[in-house]
């Protein structure tokens, strides 16, 4: 667990680089490639891409645990999983930078309490924002989950295609990428992580 809390401790701090600083490195850049910054078509583009930077990695400035912390105990006793498919995961690759398209499945089991359904896409949504591994990203996800909501269970997958093999290197476009995390009674009882891996198969 303690993984989730020192990397948010080092990330979630005020940014030391000015809007105006960072326009200027993508003016850089752009000289970099060869192109000419100062021509009509590319005048704003430093900006426009400071803005689209600031939109893509706002997860930064958001914090998971405070997204999860209204809960509701008018559940009449519901214990069994709480499963979520299908949701969206847009993210960019720390080593080259490049798109993560793809979606996550999230369930949990509650302890007594759950939480409002939109707050579990959301959850993925903080973490998708930033720069990331997959396997990190899901580990995240399944991490805060289980802490923030005292959970009984929790289990995280992802499926997505990373551009920085479908674009360039080796340039495999139909590959894409598995990941699942499981923890408590998930991670300890096969019927639930079977029960939870049927359920996210389904149309």
């Amino acid at each position: 667990m303690k993984l989730v809390k020192d990397f948010d401790s080092k990330i979630l701090k005020k940014k030391s680089v000015s809007d105006k600083e960072a326009e200027e490195a993508f003016v850089k850049i752009l000289e970099w490639i060869g192109e000419d910054p100062s021509r009509e078509g590319l005048v704003e583009t430093p900006k426009r891409v400071m803005k689209a930077f600031r939109e893509y990695f706002k997860g930064y400035e958001e914090d998971a645990d405070k997204i999860l912390k209204k809960t509701f105990g008018d559940v009449d006793g519901y214990d069994d999983m709480v499963i979520q498919k299908n949701i969206s995961v847009q993210s960019h690759c720390e080593h080259h930078m490049a798109p993560i398209i793809g979606v996550a499945h999230v369930a949990y089991i509650p302890n007594e309490r759950v939480v409002g359904l939109s707050k579990l896409a959301r959850v993925v949504e903080v973490f998708s924002k930033r720069l990331q591994t997959q396997e990190r990203l899901t580990m995240q996800i399944a991490n805060t989950l289980m802490t923030s909501l005292d959970a009984k269970g929790v289990a995280v997958s992802i499926d997505s295609t990373h551009q920085c093999m479908t674009m360039r290197g080796i340039k495999k476009e139909q590959a894409t990428t598995v990941t699942n995390y499981y923890l408590g009674k998930f991670k300890e009882d096969l019927s639930f992580q079977n029960r939870y891996l049927r359920f996210i198969s389904k149309s």
